[in-house]
């Protein structure tokens, strides 16, 4: 008979990987109620010398994109030669010299070095921990795993979208820091991937790791430590290089994993949560700003902690489908909206509830799947051996769309309508619904071995012997 063992030290430990996510949406929320300080008349809010420029805060947002590039590349490496949970541990390097960087600023040198800073733990943490909960997770709670980082993440926009405009710009910086010390201490007793172990060939600490995390004796983790001893032993007879990743069935699940990053990005969440407040205003509502982020946050937040529990039961495939469906039709409505405005059409202020039921459909549906699937499907879909070499690359992709959503979604929407680039958004979303439909493998309850062979992997066995 199966031993029972506690499953829920998974989720524990998942948990407690992910306060690391929820520093990084801390500080990727940090500009929403931040610019306010750094652009006011009031010199006493801000640190700096001179009032930012409008240009300087778009810079500012964009800037962490660039060291979200960069980071995967120090993750994949560190997670491949230190293993996955001290790669985790070391993202909390950059993001205390960022939060120092941001609490000593005098100058927007100092915020546009911390917030590189922060995005290269954002590319690092991005790789590293989809990696590290696919590996501890048992088969059938793997979707929940890896749709934590999504959830986490939104906790983070919360925490900041709440306490920010509330506390001063330093007590803000403050409590950036805490949120890391508290990650670093509390994952610093979590155990590593037994994955890594046995990648190392170290099996009693593999064994004992495995302990740990199902609460199972010797003998109760025994079948499982097998079956992943044949996956790593599999996995080390093909040594992977990045060139490995362009080959058979790993670069099908480089262009899924890719596709998935890309319609992520494109499905305009950053441009949704850019214009905000501008939606806000557009409804004609006299809710403050700082309190409608609050409203948005807290419905990202409920909407994201609905994916883990029902992933592992409806499949990744059908809440892709929901999302994408979800999106198209949240950007769309959007879309119509704005360019009623635009036109000068008097049926937009008849319609003025439009916009913030659209905003409310678009977060909750991406939260839903676009969100958080991504990176669930990606830390599934690559062979253990490629994984070290396939994800910087995807998660590196993911960054520079990021950047160029955030950067030049602006200027074009003042050049030629806000309407058009929510279009834009609106057709990725319908193209990411039929990619879904007819590419994306259902990964639901399969062990890795079982997912690659659904991705071809053994056509491309020959050619390794």
């Amino acid at each position: 008979m199966m031993e029972a063992g506690q499953l829920w030290r998974q989720y524990l430990i998942g948990a407690v990987a992910n306060i690391a996510i929820l520093c990084t949406g801390y500080s990727m929320g940090w500009t929403a109620p931040v610019n306010i300080k750094l652009t006011s008349n009031d010199t006493s809010q801000s640190p700096l010398e001179e009032k930012a420029t409008s240009d300087e805060i778009a810079w500012m947002g964009s800037v962490l994109n660039i060291g979200a590039i960069i980071g995967p590349f120090i993750g994949g490496f560190a997670a491949s030669s230190i293993g996955r949970k001290w790669g985790l541990m070391s993202s909390a390097v950059p993001l205390f010299v960022g939060w120092i960087l941001v609490a000593a600023a005098t100058n927007m040198a100092f915020l546009y070095a911390g917030r590189i800073f922060w995005g290269i733990a954002v590319g690092m943490l991005f790789t590293i921990s989809p990696m590290y909960c696919a590996e501890i997770a048992t088969v059938d709670s793997r979707g929940a795993l890896g749709s934590f980082l999504q959830s986490f993440i939104t906790v983070g926009f919360l925490l900041v979208y709440g306490a920010g405009p509330f506390i001063s710009y330093h007590a803000v910086a403050y409590l950036g820091v805490a949120v890391v010390a508290v990650f670093a201490v509390s994952f610093f007793f979590m155990p590593e991937s037994p994955t890594y172990y046995l990648l190392k060939d170290r099996n009693e600490d593999a064994a004992q790791c495995l302990m740990t995390l199902r609460g199972r004796s010797r003998q109760g983790v025994a079948a499982e430590l097998a079956l992943l001893k044949a996956d790593v032993t599999a996995s080390m007879e093909k040594t992977a290089t990045i060139r490995d990743v362009f080959h058979g069935s790993n670069f099908k699940a480089f262009y899924i994993s890719c596709a998935l990053v890309f319609f992520q990005q494109f499905s305009g969440i950053n441009a949704v949560l850019f214009y905000m407040t501008d939606i806000f205003k557009a409804s004609g509502t006299d809710l403050d700003p700082s309190i409608a982020t609050i409203i948005i946050g807290a419905v990202q937040l409920v909407a994201s902690f609905i994916t883990p529990f029902v992933v592992d039961r409806l499949g990744r495939r059908i809440l892709l489908l929901v999302s994408s469906c979800g999106t198209a039709i949240g950007s769309t409505l959007l879309g119509m909206f704005f360019l009623l405005t635009y036109t000068g059409s008097p049926v937009a202020e008849k319609i003025s509830f439009l916009p913030i039921l659209a905003l409310v459909l678009f977060i909750v549906t991406y939260c839903w799947g676009l969100g958080p699937l991504p990176w669930a499907v990606m830390g599934e879909l690559f062979p253990i051996e490629v994984k070290a070499a396939a994800a910087p690359i995807a998660t590196a992709f993911c960054w520079i769309l990021s950047f160029l959503v955030t950067k030049f979604f602006p200027s074009i929407s003042e050049s030629i309508g806000m309407h058009v680039g929510f279009f834009i958004f609106g057709a990725c979303c319908v193209a990411a619904f039929f990619f879904t439909l007819f590419v994306v493998p259902e990964t639901k309850g399969k062990s890795f071995q079982e997912i690659q062979a659904m991705l071809g992997a053994k056509n491309t066995e020959p050619e390794k012997a």
